[in-house]
Protein backbone atom coordinates (compact mmCIF):
# COMPACT_ATOMS: atom_id res chain seq x y z
CA UNK A 1 0.00 0.00 0.00
CA UNK A 2 1.20 3.34 -0.51
CA UNK A 3 -0.78 6.57 1.02
CA UNK A 4 -3.69 5.02 2.34
CA UNK A 5 -4.14 6.56 5.45
CA UNK A 6 -6.64 9.23 4.67
CA UNK A 7 -6.45 11.01 8.17
CA UNK A 8 -2.38 12.62 7.21
CA UNK A 9 -1.63 14.97 5.04
CA UNK A 10 -0.22 13.94 1.98
CA UNK A 11 2.15 15.83 -0.61
CA UNK A 12 4.17 15.07 -3.48
CA UNK A 13 6.21 17.21 -6.31
CA UNK A 14 5.58 14.46 -9.32
CA UNK A 15 8.07 16.59 -11.28
CA UNK A 16 11.08 15.19 -8.73
CA UNK A 17 9.63 11.35 -8.84
CA UNK A 18 11.07 9.19 -11.54
CA UNK A 19 9.16 7.15 -13.69
CA UNK A 20 8.20 3.54 -13.09
CA UNK A 21 7.67 0.99 -15.91
CA UNK A 22 4.05 0.05 -16.00
CA UNK A 23 3.14 -4.09 -17.22
CA UNK A 24 2.68 -2.61 -20.42
CA UNK A 25 5.21 -1.51 -22.64
CA UNK A 26 6.08 2.43 -23.20
CA UNK A 27 3.46 3.03 -20.65
CA UNK A 28 5.25 4.43 -17.25
CA UNK A 29 3.81 6.21 -14.43
CA UNK A 30 4.59 7.75 -10.77
CA UNK A 31 2.23 6.00 -8.24
CA UNK A 32 0.65 8.47 -5.69
CA UNK A 33 -1.49 6.61 -3.66
CA UNK A 34 -2.43 2.92 -4.47
CA UNK A 35 -4.06 -0.13 -2.15
CA UNK A 36 -3.04 -2.82 -4.02
CA UNK A 37 -0.34 -3.80 -6.98
CA UNK A 38 -2.18 -3.81 -10.42
CA UNK A 39 -5.29 -3.38 -8.48
CA UNK A 40 -8.08 -0.74 -6.12
CA UNK A 41 -8.10 2.63 -5.15
CA UNK A 42 -5.09 4.30 -7.21
CA UNK A 43 -3.92 7.58 -8.00
CA UNK A 44 -1.27 8.20 -10.52
CA UNK A 45 0.56 10.31 -13.07
CA UNK A 46 0.44 8.09 -16.40
CA UNK A 47 2.95 8.29 -19.27
CA UNK A 48 2.24 7.01 -22.56
CA UNK A 49 4.98 7.08 -25.13
CA UNK A 50 3.78 7.70 -28.84
CA UNK A 51 2.34 4.45 -30.10
CA UNK A 52 1.91 3.06 -26.56
CA UNK A 53 -1.50 1.28 -25.55
CA UNK A 54 -3.13 -0.57 -22.26
CA UNK A 55 -5.13 -3.68 -23.27
CA UNK A 56 -8.75 -3.58 -22.82
CA UNK A 57 -9.25 -3.40 -18.94
CA UNK A 58 -12.66 -2.47 -16.65
CA UNK A 59 -12.95 -0.29 -13.74
CA UNK A 60 -14.57 -1.86 -11.28
CA UNK A 61 -15.33 1.43 -9.33
CA UNK A 62 -14.75 3.82 -11.77
CA UNK A 63 -11.99 6.14 -13.22
CA UNK A 64 -11.33 9.60 -13.77
CA UNK A 65 -8.81 10.91 -16.07
CA UNK A 66 -7.34 14.74 -16.19
CA UNK A 67 -5.06 14.99 -19.78
CA UNK A 68 -1.90 17.31 -18.65
CA UNK A 69 -0.41 16.99 -21.87
CA UNK A 70 -0.17 15.29 -25.64
CA UNK A 71 -3.54 13.14 -26.70
CA UNK A 72 -5.17 10.60 -24.52
CA UNK A 73 -7.26 8.14 -26.84
CA UNK A 74 -9.42 4.74 -26.56
CA UNK A 75 -12.06 3.15 -28.86
CA UNK A 76 -14.80 5.80 -28.26
CA UNK A 77 -12.73 9.24 -28.69
CA UNK A 78 -9.34 11.21 -29.02
CA UNK A 79 -9.08 13.84 -25.58
CA UNK A 80 -6.45 16.34 -26.22
CA UNK A 81 -4.68 17.82 -22.78
CA UNK A 82 -7.13 20.04 -21.03
CA UNK A 83 -10.08 17.01 -20.82
CA UNK A 84 -11.67 15.65 -18.04
CA UNK A 85 -13.31 12.24 -18.51
CA UNK A 86 -15.01 10.45 -15.64
CA UNK A 87 -15.94 6.37 -16.38
CA UNK A 88 -18.63 5.21 -14.04
CA UNK A 89 -18.30 1.55 -12.63
CA UNK A 90 -18.34 -1.14 -14.50
CA UNK A 91 -17.57 0.67 -17.62
CA UNK A 92 -14.31 -0.66 -19.76
CA UNK A 93 -11.77 0.75 -22.60
CA UNK A 94 -8.89 0.18 -24.31
CA UNK A 95 -6.77 3.46 -24.28
CA UNK A 96 -3.88 4.58 -26.15
CA UNK A 97 -1.90 7.48 -27.31
CA UNK A 98 -0.91 7.79 -31.05
CA UNK A 99 1.54 10.99 -30.48
CA UNK A 100 2.06 10.61 -26.75
CA UNK A 101 0.54 12.27 -23.90
CA UNK A 102 0.81 12.40 -19.98
CA UNK A 103 -2.57 12.50 -17.45
CA UNK A 104 -3.76 12.28 -13.74
CA UNK A 105 -5.73 9.51 -13.09
CA UNK A 106 -7.73 7.91 -10.68
CA UNK A 107 -9.18 4.52 -10.51
CA UNK A 108 -11.81 2.56 -8.29
CA UNK A 109 -12.63 5.44 -6.12
CA UNK A 110 -16.57 6.59 -7.46
CA UNK A 111 -19.39 5.69 -5.14
CA UNK A 112 -21.42 2.53 -6.71
CA UNK A 113 -24.38 4.77 -7.72
CA UNK A 114 -21.98 7.55 -9.47
CA UNK A 115 -22.98 6.17 -13.01
CA UNK A 116 -21.98 9.58 -14.90
CA UNK A 117 -20.17 9.32 -17.76
CA UNK A 118 -18.36 12.78 -18.39
CA UNK A 119 -16.01 14.36 -20.93
CA UNK A 120 -15.63 18.06 -20.79
CA UNK A 121 -12.85 20.11 -22.50
CA UNK A 122 -11.88 22.59 -19.81
CA UNK A 123 -9.99 24.84 -22.80
CA UNK A 124 -13.46 25.32 -23.98
CA UNK A 125 -15.54 25.28 -21.12
CA UNK A 126 -16.55 28.73 -19.41
CA UNK A 127 -15.24 29.78 -15.96
CA UNK A 128 -17.87 31.26 -14.02
CA UNK A 129 -16.89 33.76 -10.95
CA UNK A 130 -15.70 32.24 -7.35
CA UNK A 131 -15.34 34.35 -4.04
CA UNK A 132 -12.18 36.41 -3.69
CA UNK A 133 -12.16 37.07 -7.26
CA UNK A 134 -10.98 33.17 -8.08
CA UNK A 135 -12.55 31.81 -10.90
CA UNK A 136 -14.31 28.21 -11.06
CA UNK A 137 -15.03 25.66 -13.54
CA UNK A 138 -17.08 23.12 -11.98
CA UNK A 139 -16.73 19.35 -13.47
CA UNK A 140 -18.58 17.02 -11.69
CA UNK A 141 -20.78 17.13 -7.93
CA UNK A 142 -22.08 13.93 -6.04
CA UNK A 143 -23.14 13.65 -2.54
CA UNK A 144 -20.67 15.15 -0.98
CA UNK A 145 -18.52 14.99 -3.85
CA UNK A 146 -17.61 18.28 -6.05
CA UNK A 147 -14.66 18.24 -8.45
CA UNK A 148 -13.86 21.75 -10.08
CA UNK A 149 -11.00 23.39 -12.10
CA UNK A 150 -10.32 26.78 -10.17
CA UNK A 151 -7.96 29.61 -11.85
CA UNK A 152 -6.30 32.19 -8.89
CA UNK A 153 -5.33 34.89 -10.23
CA UNK A 154 -1.85 36.65 -9.20
CA UNK A 155 -1.53 37.84 -6.04
CA UNK A 156 -5.36 36.03 -4.94
CA UNK A 157 -5.51 35.16 -1.66
CA UNK A 158 -8.97 32.95 -0.07
CA UNK A 159 -10.39 32.80 3.30
CA UNK A 160 -9.07 30.37 5.84
CA UNK A 161 -11.08 27.44 5.69
CA UNK A 162 -11.67 23.92 7.16
CA UNK A 163 -12.22 21.06 4.25
CA UNK A 164 -15.37 19.45 5.69
CA UNK A 165 -14.96 15.68 4.11
CA UNK A 166 -11.48 16.48 2.84
CA UNK A 167 -9.56 17.79 -0.63
CA UNK A 168 -7.41 16.83 -2.62
CA UNK A 169 -5.70 19.00 -5.35
CA UNK A 170 -3.50 18.64 -8.67
CA UNK A 171 -1.33 21.94 -9.81
CA UNK A 172 -2.03 22.32 -13.59
CA UNK A 173 -0.10 25.46 -13.50
CA UNK A 174 2.03 28.25 -11.31
CA UNK A 175 2.70 27.92 -7.60
CA UNK A 176 -0.30 27.07 -5.03
CA UNK A 177 0.62 28.25 -1.69
CA UNK A 178 -0.59 28.07 2.25
CA UNK A 179 1.01 28.12 5.36
CA UNK A 180 2.38 24.69 4.99
CA UNK A 181 4.42 25.47 2.17
CA UNK A 182 4.27 26.03 -1.67
CA UNK A 183 3.35 23.77 -4.04
CA UNK A 184 4.33 24.04 -7.67
CA UNK A 185 2.94 22.86 -11.18
CA UNK A 186 2.84 18.93 -10.78
CA UNK A 187 2.60 18.61 -7.31
CA UNK A 188 -0.34 16.66 -5.98
CA UNK A 189 -1.93 17.12 -2.26
CA UNK A 190 -4.28 15.60 -0.50
CA UNK A 191 -5.74 17.11 2.93
CA UNK A 192 -7.86 14.78 5.38
CA UNK A 193 -11.32 15.54 6.79
CA UNK A 194 -11.57 18.72 9.03
CA UNK A 195 -7.97 19.88 7.70
CA UNK A 196 -7.65 23.84 7.76
CA UNK A 197 -5.64 25.62 6.01
CA UNK A 198 -5.14 29.75 4.09
CA UNK A 199 -4.24 29.05 0.62
CA UNK A 200 -3.08 31.78 -1.48
CA UNK A 201 -0.82 32.47 -4.94
CA UNK A 202 1.49 35.34 -6.17
CA UNK A 203 1.13 34.36 -9.77
CA UNK A 204 -1.58 32.83 -11.69
CA UNK A 205 -2.48 29.72 -10.85
CA UNK A 206 -4.89 26.75 -12.19
CA UNK A 207 -5.53 23.64 -9.97
CA UNK A 208 -7.58 20.47 -10.03
CA UNK A 209 -9.52 20.41 -7.01
CA UNK A 210 -11.95 17.33 -5.36
CA UNK A 211 -13.44 18.28 -1.92
CA UNK A 212 -16.21 16.05 0.39
CA UNK A 213 -14.84 12.36 -1.00
CA UNK A 214 -12.91 11.78 2.16
CA UNK A 215 -15.12 11.78 4.53
CA UNK A 216 -14.28 9.38 7.62
CA UNK A 217 -16.52 5.81 7.16
CA UNK A 218 -18.06 6.24 10.25
CA UNK A 219 -19.62 10.22 8.90
CA UNK A 220 -21.10 8.73 5.74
Amino acid sequence: MLNMNFNETIVVDTSQQEWEASPMAGVWRKPLACEAAEQGHTTSVVRFEAGSSLSAHTHPLGEEILVLEGVFSDEHGDYPAGSYLRHPPGSSHKPFSEEGCKIFVKLDQFDSDDNETLCVDTHCSEWLPGPDKLQVMPLHEHGHESVAMVKWPKNAKFQPHRHFGGEEIFVVSGTFMDEWGSYSAGTWVRNPHNSEHFPYVQDETVIWVKTGHLMPKTSQ
